[in-house]
């Protein structure tokens, strides 16, 4: 499998070249050139799989080239050997065709791990391989920091440099990062909100001569690597839930559209998704493109954190194919929406609302839907998968419905509290995250001190 740039001027790619690559050079972000496609009895046959032996099935187009066969496949085991759950992505029933699909039973508690357990791993092989080092620089909202230096901290080719927004995420959350004490773990603050953060790491990967002679990498879901491991747990859902036998509708709790598109390629492949709903909080991004407005509006802070993000990131990655793959034109409107906002034209947004709804949940509603989740099935959940169940009024009628429950409750204690609920204890193995040492730097919204910060670790 080749990667080519949604915009359409940065070089073909490999596999391995675009996981240490991240971000295209035209600034563009790596989709697959085309995908296999397998037939109804080809994906019946994998019901009978594994968790890690259906992973290894469906990612295997992606790696191939890249590395032996049996080197991947040790790789994937590893990665999932350390889920609390033994069916690794547990469906729960919520009511008479309503399911929950539990992705937080990672180390990290949230659904990153899926794929940054394995992340870490690739990046170690492939620096290995050549004899280099890297550094990782992220912008988290919440998760994706604490699954990344989960993910990568016992690599010896690796530094890890994440920013997170300094006092806006949650407890639980900063602690996950700033407990983890390692020569190579490097957290940082900045005096910002989540898109600050996301903004100076862009910039940074758009101009990499500071990291030199080291490889600058991301671990955000710009990095396509991500996306390949989330489409899998989709399909070992739909499997169990007779996908086959009837639509489902799938709702995810989002906000940069990683998790999305994953399901996205899986229906791409032929597995019969009947519908995705995307689940915003009262940061509506996705739900105003999804009406065809690209355009910016003040951050918002909720209680369901890791979804306050201005821009959807990878939503990109959807408008590509949405605008016929042609990465000129895609371009064209991604350079207008640096600074204008873009409506896009009627017939994309059409495409788009075939396989697509979107709803915006405020956090009145997420602590309502908590409260009656915790009624009517016993079932605790956090704000952003509340946001899923919310979001399922605009699930069109007749198909099994399937929420993504994206992260453990314990990580939201404020939201868990304002539904009326003491805190979700956290599992035996980190009861004592919140007494655990800590260790960060806060630094000004400012990329030139960030630069500057990561120059020093380097030596």
């Amino acid at each position: 499998m080749r990667f080519i740039s949604t915009r359409g001027a940065a070089p073909i790619l490999s596999f391995d070249e675009v996981v240490l690559a991240g971000l295209a050079s035209d600034g563009g972000l790596y989709v697959p050139e085309s995908l296999p496609t397998y037939s109804e009895a080809d994906w019946r046959a994998m019901r009978a799989l594994s968790y890690p032996e259906l992973a290894l099935q469906l990612m295997w187009p992606f790696v191939e080239g890249s590395m032996p066969r049996e080197t991947f496949a040790r790789m994937v085991h590893d990665a999932y050997s350390g889920f609390r759950h033994a069916a690794i992505a547990p469906v729960k029933q919520l009511g008479s065709d309503r399911w929950l699909l539990e992705l937080f039973h990672g180390p990290t508690l949230a659904f990153k791990d899926f794929a940054l357990q394995l992340l870490g791993r690739l990046l170690d092989y492939f620096l290995s391989e050549r004899g280099e080092r890297g550094v990782i620089m992220g912008a988290t909202s919440g998760d994706t920091g604490s699954a990344a230096i989960e993910g990568c901290r016992h690599s010896s080719h690796l530094e890890i440099v994440i920013l997170h927004p300094h006092q806006r995420v949650s407890e639980v959350q900063r602690r996950q990062m700033t407990s983890v004490i390692a020569p190579n773990v490097h957290n940082v603050a900045i005096e910002g909100n989540f898109d600050d953060c996301q903004a100076i790491v862009k910039a940074s990967f758009l101009d990499q001569g500071f990291v030199q002679p080291h490889r600058l990498i991301a671990v955000n879901s710009i990095n396509l690597a991500r996306i390949m491991a989330q489409l899998v747990y989709y399909v070992y859902a739909g499997l169990r839930l007779g996908a086959f036998e009837r639509p489902l509708a799938f709702s995810v709790p989002s906000a940069n559209f990683g998790d999305v598109f994953g399901g996205y390629l899986a229906h791409v492949m032929g597995f019969p998704i009947g519908h995705f709903v995307v689940a915003t909080n009262a940061n509506d991004a996705l739900v105003r493109a999804l009406d065809g407005d690209l355009s910016r509006k003040p951050l918002v802070q909720t209680l369901s954190p890791s979804m306050d993000i201005v821009v959807s990131s990878n939503f990109e990655r959807l408008l590509f194919d949405l605008h016929g793959r042609d990465g000129a034109r895609l371009a064209a409107v991604m350079h207008s929406f640096q600074t204008n906002a873009v409506a896009l034209d009627p017939e994309v947004v059409a495409r788009a609302r075939q396989l697509f709804s979107a709803a915006a949940v405020d956090d009145a509603t997420t602590c309502a839907v908590i409260r009656d989740v915790f009624e009517t099935t016993g079932e605790l959940i956090d704000p952003h998968t509340a946001t899923g169940v919310a979001a399922l009024a605009v699930a069109p009628e007749g198909m099994g419905e399937v929420v993504l429950a994206t992260a453990h409750p314990a990580k939201f204690a404020a939201a868990v509290k304002e539904a009326g609920f003491p805190e979700a204890p956290l599992p035996p193995d980190m009861a004592d995250l919140l007494s655990r040492p800590e260790q960060f730097t806060i630094l000004p919204n400012d990329r030139a001190r960030v630069v500057e910060f990561v120059q020093s670790i380097m030596g």
